[in-house]
């Protein structure tokens, strides 16, 4: 995507360079529309950063601090980071009703999937919320007026059976494949918030990155911070442990991090259609698998195969169907 009609950009890849003008987050220069590799490459960026991510939640966790505490922590640092960098983002938030849609989005997509990856088994959660392809077909269907095909509903009947798949009970007869357990619904949310949050970055792509990346950071600090203070009031989850250097580095590393998957995942979901993005974005999906057994704090199940398997089929099958409808 040429940039030479945009106003001066904070660039990433040749070093800072701040302008008077209204400014672009961009993450390199002279990308061409038709040359997706890169959105492609920094889409995987993101998806190996959440799927790994579940790790440093887990071992702040071990220090006292529930995830919850953890997004607000994190992401307040990111909000941070954005005022002093682009202050502009705060005007450009608060005047476009369209970005708190996407504040909603991120705040319950980031709340939910890391209080699920810590308190449940990361490939079980990962997978439920892996439909999300599943719901950016709806979603993409309300917002950008993308058309519904027979296709389409065959690839949701694919998805749905293997979410059915994950969710049965083992050893239970006649018993309905429904979420049962916090975890279970956790990952469903966060998926479906996901695909709103896919979509709502693709309909506002035109609106400069940095509002964009405010609004996703400060979702995850108003939800996950609001829910946080609900449930720590009724003694739901403990408060936040005094401040230790051992948390408190690690939390910041974390908050590093998340800002370069924010970056990427812009960069990324920006410049390529919904359809395209949730299917690129299904790598998290390995990437949590592989980690979590790697490192132990995971199992492959057989049902977890064959659901799995339907999941990422369908969500395959949309980009292939997508490909071939332009």
């Amino acid at each position: 995507m040429s940039l030479s009609k945009s106003p001066p950009v904070l660039s990433l890849s040749n070093g800072l360079s701040l302008s008077k003008s209204p400014p672009v987050l961009s993450l390199s220069n002279g990308l061409s529309a038709s040359k997706p590799l890169p959105a492609v490459l920094a889409l995987t960026v993101n998806a190996f950063i959440w799927g790994s991510s579940w790790w440093a939640f887990r071992r702040l966790q071990l220090h006292g601090l529930h995830p919850l505490w953890t997004t607000v922590i994190v992401y307040a640092l990111a909000v941070l980071v954005i005022a002093v960098l682009r202050p502009r983002a705060f005007a450009q938030l608060l005047r476009t009703p369209a970005l708190w849609l996407l504040v909603l989005a991120s705040g319950v997509t980031n709340a939910a999937f890391n209080w699920g990856v810590v308190i449940g088994d990361v490939v079980r959660v990962v997978l439920l919320f892996y439909l999300m392809p599943l719901w950016s077909v709806l979603f993409a269907r309300l917002l950008l007026d993308e058309p519904l095909s027979r296709a389409a509903g065959l690839r949701v009947v694919m998805a749905l059976s293997g979410a059915a798949i994950v969710l049965w009970p083992e050893g239970a007869n006649g018993t309905l494949p429904l979420p049962r357990a916090l975890p279970d619904w956790l990952g469903l949310i966060g998926g479906l918030s996901f695909a709103l949050n896919n979509v709502m970055l693709r309909r506002e792509a035109g609106r400069p990155e940095e509002g964009r990346a405010l609004a996703m950071f400060a979702g995850g600090v108003l939800v996950a911070g609001g829910l946080a203070l609900a449930l720590a009031s009724q003694a739901e989850l403990p408060w936040p442990p005094a401040p230790a250097p051992q948390w408190l580095v690690m939390a910041g590393v974390l908050a590093l991090v998340f800002i370069v998957s924010n970056v990427a995942l812009q960069f990324g979901a920006s410049r390529l259609p919904a359809h395209v993005t949730s299917v690129v974005m299904l790598s998290e999906v390995l990437f949590a698998s592989v980690s979590a057994v790697l490192w132990g704090d995971g199992r492959l199940t057989a049902p977890l195969l064959a659901g799995g398997t339907l999941i990422v089929a369908a969500a395959v099958l949309a980009a292939a169907g997508a490909r071939s409808a332009h």
